[in-house]
């Protein structure tokens, strides 16, 4: 087991063991925490009592955060000759199609979220095995395959994000960043908490939301009183 630095001992030393923190003190407390000399993500780990194993109870689903992301996410459109002005007009850092397609089949995807058109997936389908494992694939799920590019670019750009519950049964997210205020990131945390429950499938039994942390880039987790959330 390696040794806890004494900035990990110090972030122990202010989590008091076994206790379950309100959602704005928690958010309050990864602030207290987090001593990394840049400016570290917020992540959240939700536990749901779903089996991903059952097509039924996947969890997949997009949410706005009302404070964004805090990072500048580089988009790729590929699109159509008539889609790409109106692309550029909404912020895609990158719009194209055959010349983006050859980059990619090089080994290029030095972006965030891809967006494309319905017509276009054929072109892109073979392109699964590049994309697929950095989870830049299109999707109309998450809305990144969509008649109407231009407002995806805008909603991604002000802090659209989406997620998919893993093999596991946790949702695992970045929802900010440590400088925003507490009172920024704990609404940013409800958003994403009260999505995940508007998305309950209906074949879930128990206890849907089992567990919620907060945590920062190379903090310890703090765990959130689910019974707080509207708090």
């Amino acid at each position: 087991m390696s040794k806890l630095t004494k900035n990990q001992k110090l972030a122990l030393e202010k989590i008091e063991a076994g206790k379950s923190y309100t959602l704005a003190e928690a958010s309050e407390k990864v602030k207290e925490i987090t001593f990394t000399k840049f400016d570290a993500s917020l992540d959240i780990d939700v536990r749901l009592g779903v089996d991903p194993r059952k097509a039924n109870q996947m969890v997949r689903g997009v949410v706005t955060l009302p404070h964004g992301t805090g990072k500048q996410v580089t988009v790729l459109v590929l699109c159509n000759p008539d889609a790409e002005a109106a692309a550029k007009a909404a912020g895609a850092d990158y719009v194209g199609l055959d010349e983006y397609i050859e980059k990619i089949k090089g080994g290029w995807t030095d972006v965030d979220v891809i967006i494309t058109q319905p017509a276009i997936m054929g072109k892109i389908g073979a392109l699964g095995r590049i994309l697929g494992p950095r989870g830049l694939m299109p999707n109309p799920k998450s809305g990144t395959v969509t008649v109407d590019v231009a407002k995806a670019v805008e909603e991604v750009k002000k802090g659209k994000i989406d997620f998919k519950v893993d093999k596991n049964g946790i949702v695992h997210s970045s929802i900010g960043k440590v400088s925003f205020t507490p009172e920024h990131m704990k609404e940013n945390a409800r958003e994403f908490i009260n999505t995940l429950i508007k998305l309950k499938p209906a074949t879930a039994k128990g206890t849907y939301i089992k567990s919620i942390y907060l945590s920062s880039t190379m903090s310890p987790g703090v765990k959130v009183d689910v019974k707080t959330i509207d708090d």
